[in-house]
């Protein structure tokens, strides 16, 4: 059986520690794999309904949490590190115990407990907020060329037709166009991607509708940031061509509405009704 989310977080700051503080995800899972020499190549190989593989994915659902505690950022394209916060709570469980990689995941001083609400809408909500933060970490995680690619797979799962990546070709910043049917009219777009940690300004939203005029009816500017109040006043100036701004959280709620790069599983909530029962005998 794998381990709990909780019971991964320790063994995966000691794993990324022992490569050096940061280190790539594939490097990562199977020294994580080491601190739980109990688990069977079935185990190892269980896949979810899904498809993807449950243990790398428990592994990263722990990286998620260890994100939030702000004990792990990720510096570069799908690196792992460790802050000097996640470095502060190894510190901290070595002194209650020395920590080895023979060491059952029960006997690991983990986070403290969160306190979970017993309402079941209340456990829905706070996970639909993990996943989407976990969704935009992966967003975040990609390469330039990958989140240009990305963006032409959401534009086309949002209807748009003929849809072209082209990327750093010298088009003052058009990273790629496409074609959207409006009636009988046929619309064409360009779209604009940046992989930035600040928010994105006016002056790029000016740069990117020049880039368009002539060519283009519309923009559709992709950033796994924020856009700043002047760039959402910009976007939509009147007598110019619009530029639609899709910020990163907007596009983690896209990516759910359409189920792009998201699949949906119904899961079966029950109620007791065994008052009823008598209910319907008394009457």
């Amino acid at each position: 059986m794998l381990p709990k989310t909780k019971d991964v977080e320790i063994p995966l700051l000691l794993a990324i520690q022992k490569l050096g503080g940061k280190a790539k995800a594939q490097e990562v899972y199977p020294e994580v794999g080491k601190y739980f020499p109990e688990l069977s190549e079935a185990d190892l190989a269980e896949q979810l309904p899904s498809g993807g593989n449950k243990w790398t994915n428990r592994i990263q659902w722990g990286r998620q949490r260890l994100i939030e505690h702000g004990e792990l950022s990720s510096p570069g394209h799908g690196v792992w590190a460790v802050t000097e916060k996640g470095m502060a709570r190894l510190k901290e469980a070595s002194s209650v115990q020395k920590v080895k990689p023979s060491v059952a995941p029960h006997d690991l001083p983990s986070a403290p407990p969160i306190e979970y609400a017993a309402n079941l809408e209340e456990l829905s909500e706070e996970y639909i907020q993990s996943f989407k933060q976990k969704v935009l970490q992966k967003l975040n995680d990609l390469h330039a060329d990958e989140f240009e690619q990305f963006a032409g797979a959401l534009l086309k799962g949002y209807g748009f037709q003929k849809i072209a990546v082209t990327g750093k070709t010298g088009d003052g910043g058009i990273d790629g166009h496409g074609q959207l049917k409006v009636g009988l009219a046929v619309v064409r777009a360009a779209f604009q991607c940046k992989k930035w940690q600040n928010s994105v300004g006016p002056k790029e939203v000016q740069a990117f509708r020049g880039a368009i005029v002539g060519q283009f009816e519309q923009g559709y500017f992709f950033t796994t940031s924020t856009f700043t109040k002047k760039a959402q006043e910009e976007s939509l100036k009147l007598g110019a061509a619009p530029v639609f701004l899709f910020a990163g959280d907007q596009i983690v709620e896209i990516m759910i509405e359409k189920e792009i790069g998201v699949k949906r599983r119904p899961v079966e909530v029950y109620e007791d009704r065994v008052e009823e029962l008598f209910e319907r005998e008394k009457s």
